[in-house]
């Protein structure tokens, strides 16, 4: 086969590539909340230009804005978050169907409705957790431990949109925030879930607060894709 010959297929090899690797997929609209559920509390959630606004309420528990399921997927997404207050995106998770002791405390009951599965955490720089995943209302403990990973505690911007990059494909887990690789971590708990954007519950006379996202965009994995 000649060089012109081999050239000119090299541009149909890597569309084909681009295409079993999945297409990229906006999950907002930068308009409106179609496609979109609220789960587990009462906190608000609005469009505002062009990003999905998350609002704290006095008296409502964690409260997640959902979509899905997903099982393998690269996941990109903008955030910006008042630093009094935490948040997290939840991925291949679920709700309590029925009211149920929680796992790592039995004393403990996890109400109908209630969110539960992997979290993202989204925090102020200072708390060194920011790309971490805890395990939200089941195990309730951290995933991963960033502690000895170069620059990954530090990697979140106070008061500033951050960007986050989530891979999930078979039992691997692992983040980004800004770039700087943060957890990874290999756990077969869950293989599929919604994703699910939070708004932490708030202690009585404080706030309101607020958390913000945009560009939300996913592309679904074959176990077999190379993702790095």
């Amino acid at each position: 086969m000649s060089l012109r010959v081999i050239f000119a297929l090299l541009p149909a090899a890597i569309i084909s590539a681009t295409a079993a690797a999945g297409d990229w997929v906006e999950l907002f609209d930068g308009k409106s909340l179609e496609g979109w559920t609220k789960r587990g509390g009462t906190a608000e959630y609005r469009v505002e230009d062009g990003a999905i606004v998350g609002t704290t309420v006095e008296g409502s528990p964690n409260t997640f804005l959902c979509r899905g399921p997903y099982a393998d997927f690269e996941l990109e997404f903008d955030v910006k978050c008042d630093s009094k207050l935490n948040s997290g995106v939840q991925i291949r998770s679920h709700v309590y169907e029925k009211d149920t002791p929680q796992p790592s405390n039995p004393k403990r009951i996890r109400k109908a409705g209630e969110v539960y599965g992997y979290q993202c955490e989204i925090d102020r720089q200072e708390d060194g957790v920011a790309g971490n995943f805890w395990d939200e209302g089941r195990r309730t403990k951290w995933l991963d431990d960033l502690a000895a990973k170069p620059g990954a505690a530090k990697a979140f911007k106070n008061d500033e949109w951050n960007h986050y990059r989530i891979v999930a494909q078979g039992d691997r887990i692992r983040s980004w925030v800004n770039g700087v690789a943060c957890a990874d971590f290999r756990d077969a708990t869950d293989a599929s879930g919604f994703i699910g954007l939070q708004v932490h519950s708030i202690k009585k006379d404080a706030g309101p607060y607020e958390v913000r996202w945009k560009n939300i965009k996913l592309r679904e994995l074959s176990p077999g894709d190379e993702v790095k």
